[in-house]
């Protein structure tokens, strides 16, 4: 008889686990999925290519609703099939329109929630996170009727989504409460470089600025940003990009340890034996995550333990930062700024544009920045990965594996 599976979480993470059990053991579960958003697994990441006309909804989407019924799985999907509680006595999730599904095994991939700002006029009309499928429908509504767009964030998504505003025809300023963009990914050089590419694409930019409060209009709506420096900026739509948590308030609720997230152990397995939990939504030895790489790792090693063939570990490795804007290539990978103890290497060539920087420590490569050229990023990945004596090729790797 097939055991009960349940899934909080219609996601990238959530729904490649499936994808992997299938495969591993097809017919150990009868599967249960639900998921707040009224629509298949979609590829979340590709979102902002949405917002700026190079994909439409369809080509982003990577299960429908065909393929729920295919492989036997039943779907809950749209708000009302938010799960609100979960009963780890009787093992069942209860949705809010009072739908209840009964479980051995519970997967949660609840992912993660868009921080909103604490600044006054956070919740007015016109304030939009850049999440999910309804936020970028709200983008696109408003570049097709208003002006001005502000964007709160300097990060790969604030970045994302100012890129495909212009795009669509807004006058666009990004915020930045740092001296550089991307400053958990890219080092000052390359930072510059990149200002400059977005600038000559019409985006303009504050930055190392304190945003004050969003001003409202007569309506309710948000009409102007206003900066501790006395500053005004005209705004229309303002889009906030700075950062996400983990979203835990349902295992919190029934009771889960939580700290950051939903503590996991290298099975991907909470505290609760019965119940895994993979994605946005978990710490695991201390780390949470929030690009893309580490999650399909964990589903891997998740279905692996739920298809009880239990062998595989998770161990987080360094992730890779790419930005996804078309024409402009730049890749970060492990301790780039380096200290006391390493030693760098730097290439520039300003004429076309590139930039690299490689850290060394103790004979070993420990973290590179890759602007304009970035053939070489997954070679470098992997050295770093794998943590090899580069001695040897010291001198000429910055120049590319084939020069090797």
């Amino acid at each position: 008889m097939k055991q009960k599976l349940v899934v909080i979480g219609n996601g990238m993470a959530g729904m490649r686990t499936v994808e992997e059990l299938l495969a591993a053991a097809p017919d150990k579960y009868e599967i249960t999925v639900f998921g707040a958003e009224p629509h298949g697994n979609y590829n979340r990441i590709l979102l902002s290519s949405v917002l700026s006309g190079e994909k439409n909804i369809g080509d982003i989407v990577i299960n429908d609703r065909q393929w729920y019924s295919d492989n036997g799985i039943r779907l809950h999907a749209g708000e009302n099939k938010t799960v609100v509680r979960l009963d780890r006595a009787k093992k069942q999730v209860h949705a809010q329109d009072g739908t209840v599904a009964s479980y051995d095994r519970l997967l949660i991939a609840t992912g993660s929630n868009a921080v909103r700002p604490d600044i006054p006029g956070n919740n007015l009309d016109g304030v939009v996170s850049f999440r999910d499928m309804v936020d970028v429908e709200t983008m696109l509504a408003y570049s097709q009727s208003h002006n001005h767009a502000v964007v709160l964030g300097g990060g790969l998504l604030g970045l994302e989504a100012a890129n495909g505003l212009v795009q669509r025809g807004m006058d666009v300023t990004v915020i930045h409460n740092n001296e550089i963009l991307l400053n958990r990914q890219l080092d000052r050089p390359a930072a510059k470089l990149l200002q400059v590419a977005l600038e000559q694409r019409g985006i303009k930019f504050k930055m190392a600025a304190k945003t004050q409060a969003l001003l409202e209009d007569d309506n309710g709506h948000v009409r102007a940003v206003a900066f501790a420096d006395g500053g005004r900026l005209p705004c229309d739509l303002f889009v906030t990009a700075v950062g996400v948590r983990p979203n835990i308030a349902l295992a919190q609720a029934s009771g889960l340890y939580c700290e950051r997230g939903i503590v996991v152990n290298d099975t991907l397995q909470s505290f609760d034996p019965s119940i895994y939990a993979v994605g946005e939504c978990i710490q695991h030895r201390g780390d949470t995550f929030g690009l893309v790489a580490p999650l399909f790792e964990q589903a891997k090693v998740c279905a692996n333990h739920l298809s009880a063939h239990g062998v595989a570990q998770y161990i987080t490795l360094p992730t890779s930062t790419k930005l996804k804007v078309t024409g402009i290539n730049l890749f970060s990978v492990g301790d780039f700024w380096g200290d006391a103890q390493t030693e760098t290497i730097h290439f520039t060539d300003a004429a076309l544009g590139i930039y690299k920087k490689l850290v060394i420590k103790a004979g070993k490569l420990v973290g590179a920045v890759l602007y304009g050229d970035t053939a070489d990023g997954s070679w470098y990945q992997e050295l770093l990965e794998k943590g090899e004596d580069i001695t040897w090729m010291r001198e000429g790797m910055i120049f590319g594996q084939n020069q090797i």
